[in-house]
């Protein structure tokens, strides 16, 4: 069975859209995209946006240089749990629309790996639940990852710090 990759629904008033790309992205071209969405919102464009475009590092844990990073993830499962959290932290935030943008597979050094902005009318509710939507992400989101190093990859068992 396959699973849609692609979730945008409208939850507590606000937009959300999330994708899961197994190809790379470009960041600035997807905001753009979104924030043309956002101006056809009744009431147009809300007042405040915050962003974050994650990449992937250039060495792994021990500092060795980083060939690749391998995200697997649950198709469907996975989607439904990043719905879940961007839908909760926007109503705990009041924000109009929140984006995630999410690689899966192999991803190389400088690449993007997650983008996620978040709108609403005024900033601190944008940064508070950008923040803790990407915490949530990190250390909620059913993902699987595995660093490539010198040929042989080892699985990440913890997150990074902030």
């Amino acid at each position: 069975m396959s699973w849609p990759s692609c979730r945008q629904s409208v939850v507590a008033n606000a937009m959300l859209a999330i994708q899961l790309e197994t190809v790379p992205f470009e960041p600035l071209s997807v905001l753009a995209e979104w924030q043309a969405q956002l101006a056809l919102l009744p009431g147009g464009m809300p007042a405040a946006e915050s962003q974050f475009i994650g990449r992937v590092r250039g060495c792994d844990a021990t500092g060795e240089p980083l060939e690749a990073l391998e995200l697997e993830h649950y198709p469907g499962m996975t989607e439904a749990c990043i719905a879940s959290l961007s839908a909760a932290a926007a109503g705990r935030h009041g924000a109009t629309a929140v984006l995630v943008r999410h690689r899966i597979g192999l991803v190389l050094p400088g690449d993007p790996i997650v983008l996620v902005a978040v709108a609403a009318d005024r900033r601190g509710p944008a940064q508070r639940c950008c923040q803790e939507l990407l915490e949530a992400l990190k250390h909620e989101a059913p993902f699987w990852k595995r660093e490539w190093s010198q040929g042989v990859g080892s699985w990440i068992t913890g997150n990074t710090p902030l």
